[in-house]
């Protein structure tokens, strides 16, 4: 994975609330077994009609919006258990989700494919969507080192929580199996004073 300390990024605004992961990316396309080309298909239904275009109107599909980071409504990534929903989003290219509340699995599996699930109050997320839609350009700073979340307009910050081993697999672009590999000296050590 890609280690992920500091980014600074526009967003994407997503203001639909209890969007579950057969919409970001629908059981149709769970075929393959490799991570790549999931963002072709995400949130399918919503940007493509039966004939493969575009819908207009869907935010993916408006030049006005850019970045890595995803502003959603509250409750994303509920609905079924599929490591896919994570792929999909890192794939298209987004670091960093937004909301008010993740279903727990989502949340998971997010961090354990490097996407970044940043939970903020229902007051900021209201304020983050404001902001998008004054200024669709306007800045955001995600620290996860610090574990804050920076509006760079206004400089308003909010701190986010994070599971401090998830923290350290990020910011060393570790998943779990890189993490064991890294501490082979350790457990050798280990192992030969047994």
């Amino acid at each position: 994975m890609t280690p992920f300390t500091t980014l600074t990024s526009c967003a994407v605004p997503l203001p639909i609330e209890h969007v579950d992961t057969d919409q970001i990316i629908p059981a149709r396309f769970l075929k393959a077994t490799t991570r790549e080309g999931f963002g072709d298909n995400l949130f399918r239904d919503w940007r493509y009609d039966s004939a493969g275009q575009p819908k207009a109107g869907f935010v993916l599909n408006d030049a006005t919006y850019a970045g890595e980071i995803l502003v959603a409504g509250k409750n994303f990534g509920c609905g079924s258990s599929r490591e896919h929903a994570a792929w999909a989003l890192v794939d298209y290219g987004f670091r960093v989700v937004v909301s008010s509340f993740f279903a727990d699995i989502f949340k998971a599996n997010a961090l354990n494919n490097g996407l970044l699930p940043v939970q903020v109050s229902e007051a900021l997320l209201k304020e983050l969507f404001a902001a998008i839609e004054a200024d669709p350009a306007t800045p955001f700073t995600v620290d996860l080192e610090a574990q804050t979340l920076t509006l760079d307009s206004s400089g308003q910050q909010a701190h986010f929580e994070i599971n401090p081993y998830k923290k350290m697999c990020l910011i060393n672009g570790y998943d779990d199996i890189d993490f064991l590999l890294s501490q082979t000296a350790a457990i050798e050590a280990f192992e030969a004073g047994a």
